[in-house]
């Protein structure tokens, strides 16, 4: 789009590195701290009917085995959406967005958000978890009519191991007529159930990106994609069943 619709002011607040909860919003404030409820809304017939689901959403904790650190992510979509809370499994609020400026009048749609990612030896990832309670969250939203938005998910604390990539090594040098990147399979901790495999490699600005049934071991990278005598680099990502996730590094390597 080419043309300017105006100013679009997006607050977001999430209460990922704080012991309370963080509201946004021209200075709003969570239930606790005196707010007005989140089913609060504009009289009339749209604010009293039956709420609406979210067409989409999902809430899970991102794990990179390679640098050692944890994140929570949350995506969350429905069309002509102005605002947006997510509670904890005890009514805490954690994220609050509202749309504000002209955006407002009509909605916003996909939402996502990603919390910051400490290093375990500044966070351990058990306080993590304390941080993060598992259990059952709530999404609550509000359309650009008034209408409530609904949906929930449960977090688990059911974190694959990442994949131990067994090639490239660092330092290969590889075909640039095409390669394949291959992994072990992850079978930890007990009782994970790995659902899908990702596999993504990055070369001179481009990014080739493959989903993979959680049979497999191997991704083939295709020489239309590489560029010769170019450093190059990438991750595999296993996702669990829960949707939690964990990448692995790909080491950096070089096409021949």
């Amino acid at each position: 789009m080419t043309r300017k619709v105006g100013v679009v002011a997006l607050l977001i607040a999430f209460a990922a590195g704080s012991a309370g909860a963080i509201a946004a919003a021209g200075g709003g404030r969570d239930r606790a701290a005196g707010a007005t409820p989140e089913t609060s809304g504009p009289a009339g017939p749209s604010a009293t009917r039956k709420p609406l689901r979210f067409e989409a959403h999902d809430l899970y904790i991102e794990t990179n085995a390679t640098d050692g650190d944890a994140g929570l992510q949350l995506f969350a979509d429905a069309e002509e959406w102005r605002s947006f809370k997510l509670r904890d499994p005890h009514g805490k609020l954690l994220v609050n967005v509202k749309a504000k400026g002209r955006v407002r009048r009509f909605g916003l749609s996909e939402l996502f958000v990603e919390a910051s990612e400490p290093a375990f030896t500044e966070f351990p990832f058990s306080r993590f978890k304390k941080r993060f309670p598992q259990g059952r969250y709530r999404f609550r939203g509000r359309m650009a009519d008034g209408r409530r938005l609904v949906g929930a998910d449960t977090l688990s604390h059911l974190v694959p191991a990442g994949p131990n990539v067994t090639y490239p090594t660092q330092g290969a040098q590889v075909d640039p007529r095409g390669f394949q990147v291959t992994w072990e399979p992850v079978t930890s901790p007990a009782g994970v159930d790995i659902v899908t495999y990702q596999v993504i490699v990055n070369q001179g600005g481009r990014e080739l990106s493959m989903y993979l049934p959680p049979t497999a071991t191997s991704a083939t990278i295709p020489g239309e994609f590489l560029e010769p005598g170019s450093r190059a680099g990438g991750e595999v990502l296993a996702r669990e069943r829960s949707g939690n996730q964990t990448i692995t590094e790909i080491p950096s390597f070089r096409t021949k």
